[in-house]
């Protein structure tokens, strides 16, 4: 949240409201406000950057306070139930039991039996989970079939014998990495065609198989990895979907609780859509969850509206965008003698809205070189010099930017 100093040493950035927010997804749990999505451990180039920057923005996974993510590090069983249920919401499938070394009190007991519950899970002789065991490879791939309720297609065996190391797989679960292989849920890295089913799997490799599972049930855009298995794929051709007009895009903005604009600027402003966008038999994901729609905040009769101007995809595709919001027509009064950090606490503003408040308050900290920008200043200092109070349009970026596609959309589902 901003405060008075905060915004001293940030002005240039929220003059032009272009801050990128967190999201929600439908069958994803609420991501943290200001989640993380780099990692000082996570470079670019790394082979699974993206798969963990997806996830960590849809608030599935989470880094470390030192800002690393691990990415090398074992997952345990209990890791590992927390993170499916974060990344899938279904029905209860089986009644939950009270595992022996889970204790009621145990961190993750809630996220265990519901994994238990919704069939990603199960325990082993003796009514035990082993909570904080290191989870194999072949473990996490057999819960994500499982979950997801996937069978294969065609012969098992087949499918298996694309792995080199088909033979260290367990019988148990050859039928649902088969299942799990022909759904492209599988990434093997650096060798595409070693499973390494017993090895215990890591942070990396978890955020990639829980996001290719995404992308097989239609939840996640497709990322583009030479380490995705793709023999036996049950996937369907891609094809491109029409987004009809009418359509809402529902979006959020997590860093601030309020946007204060005066009735004549505009700004531009970068939102993320905050839930999946589906097609209408809700079969197929067409504007995936962290999506950014960029845009401005525009003068409309009465008060400011939102207008989109591109719309950019997780997997980085791009469209032209005609969609806008409502018209936001309610306002703020600020007055002469108004304490300023009260106005600003917890809100973003436009370079006009900060050169008012300076003006009509006296506080000349607002109105910084950086704010007002060049050769603007002077006018917009002139529009207020003199007045004991302003009307700001106050914007609830919670419920007021939600918008309509004004046109229709082509997308490509993939």
């Amino acid at each position: 949240m901003f405060t008075l100093n905060r915004w001293q040493s940030r002005t240039a950035a929220l003059m032009a409201l272009s801050v990128t927010v967190g999201t929600v997804a439908p069958l994803i749990t609420a991501s943290p406000s200001l989640a993380q999505t780099t990692f000082s451990d996570v470079s670019s180039n790394y082979w699974a950057a993206q798969f963990i920057q997806q996830l960590s923005q849809r608030g599935v996974i989470a880094g470390f306070p030192d800002g690393s993510f691990r990415p090398e590090e074992p997952v345990t069983r209990a890791q590992f139930a927390a993170m499916v249920n974060k990344a899938f919401q279904k029905t209860q499938q089986r009644q939950t039991i009270n595992f022996t070394d889970v204790p009621s009190n145990y961190w993750a007991s809630s996220a265990i039996e519901q994994a238990y519950s919704i069939g990603f899970l199960s325990g082993y002789p003796g009514n035990r989970f082993e909570p904080n065991q290191a989870i194999p490879r072949e473990q996490v791939l057999v819960s994500l079939a499982n979950g997801l309720e996937y069978s294969p297609s065609g012969n098992t065996e087949s499918t298996l014998q694309y792995f080199n190391d088909a033979s260290n797989i367990a019988s148990y679960a050859r039928s649902p990495i088969a299942a799990a292989t022909q759904k492209q849920i599988v990434v093997n890295y650096p060798n595409v065609k070693l499973l390494k089913p017993t090895a215990t799997a890591t942070r990396a490799q978890v955020a990639a198989f829980i996001y290719q599972a995404l992308v097989s049930s239609n939840q996640a855009s497709a990322i583009n990895s030479p380490y995705v298995v793709a023999v036996g794929s049950t996937t369907p051709t891609p094809v491109s979907v029409t987004i009809a007009q009418g359509t809402a895009i529902p979006v959020k903005y997590d860093k601030a609780e309020k946007i204060l604009v005066t009735k004549d600027e505009t700004a531009p402003l970068t939102l993320t859509v905050s839930q999946n966008v589906v097609t209408q038999d809700g079969s197929s994901v067409v504007i995936p969850a962290g999506s950014q729609v960029i845009g401005q905040l525009k003068p409309a009769t009465g008060g400011s509206q939102f207008v989109a101007q591109k719309l950019v995809l997780t997997n980085g595709q791009e469209y032209q965008l005609n969609a806008t919001s409502e018209v936001i027509t309610k306002t703020e009064t600020v007055k002469k003698g108004i304490s300023t950090g009260s106005i600003i606490k917890n809100t973003v503003l436009g370079a006009g809205a900060a050169t008012a408040i300076s003006a009509v308050t006296g506080d000349r900290a607002i109105a910084t070189e950086e704010v007002l920008g060049g050769a603007g200043i002077g006018a917009l200092v002139g529009l207020f010099f003199g007045k004991k109070s302003v009307d700001l349009i106050a914007i609830d970026p919670n419920t007021d930017l939600q918008m309509t596609i004004n046109q229709n959309l082509l997308v490509s589902l993939r």
